[in-house]
């Protein structure tokens, strides 16, 4: 089955280029665009994609704005951000809203493709920058894992999705995925597996 994309831009030019991109891809369908994130949030309701591929300053709704929103009103849509910000109050908006990845425009062509592949699959995405100024962000705050988090973890090893994870504890699909970020950056690593692994390591879950 083919992941179906909304693309959202203010500049018309890499908005065609995005969906260009994209549409050359066999499994990945565009089924939208928008200009700005009120256009965002209303299409995704009418087209109901798997991702949307979410620009983030944009005249009027911004998108980290529509990507709260979004997260709120449809939480099985995953919101991949590209953009050319990387500040970490752009970064931590984001996150917050629900961000399932976070990207810089200048991402090779193939790594771009797969990490909406990765996004549609549940999978939270970094760009390398991205994520080393979230590792520094929480380095410098207390690096033990809360309660939740250890929740959350405990949920991940058990084999369970973010959207599992967030029924059993109830909690929604992006605070999971927040909750997941966090302990990315707490533990230093940039995936489930490596983050269980590391945390059993510690002790902080128990060895199967």
């Amino acid at each position: 089955m083919s992941v179906r994309v909304v693309v959202v831009d203010d500049h018309p030019v890499v908005r065609a280029g995005l969906v260009g991109l994209l549409s050359g891809e066999p499994d990945l369908e565009v089924v939208g665009e928008a200009a700005d994130g009120t256009e965002a949030l209303a299409l995704v309701g009418s087209v109901g994609p798997d991702v949307v591929l979410m620009d983030l300053r944009m005249p009027g709704t911004d998108g980290a704005t529509a990507t709260g929103l979004i997260s709120a009103q449809h939480p099985t849509v995953r919101v991949l951000v590209l953009t050319t910000y990387e500040s970490d109050t752009d970064i931590l908006r984001a996150v917050e809203a629900g961000a399932a990845g976070y990207l810089l425009k200048d991402t090779p062509r193939e790594d771009l493709i797969e990490a909406v592949r990765g996004v549609a699959r549940g999978e939270t995405v970094l760009a390398p920058s991205v994520a080393r100024r979230l590792v520094a962000q929480m380095r410098q705050a207390d690096q033990r894992l809360t309660p939740r988090e250890l929740e959350v973890l405990a949920g991940v090893a058990r084999g369970g999705s973010n959207m599992q994870i967030g029924v059993e504890l109830f909690i929604t699909e992006a605070t999971v995925k927040t909750h997941l970020l966090r302990i990315f950056a707490k533990l230093g690593v940039d995936d489930r597996t490596r983050a269980v692994t590391v945390a059993m390591e510690r002790g902080l879950l128990p060895s199967p």
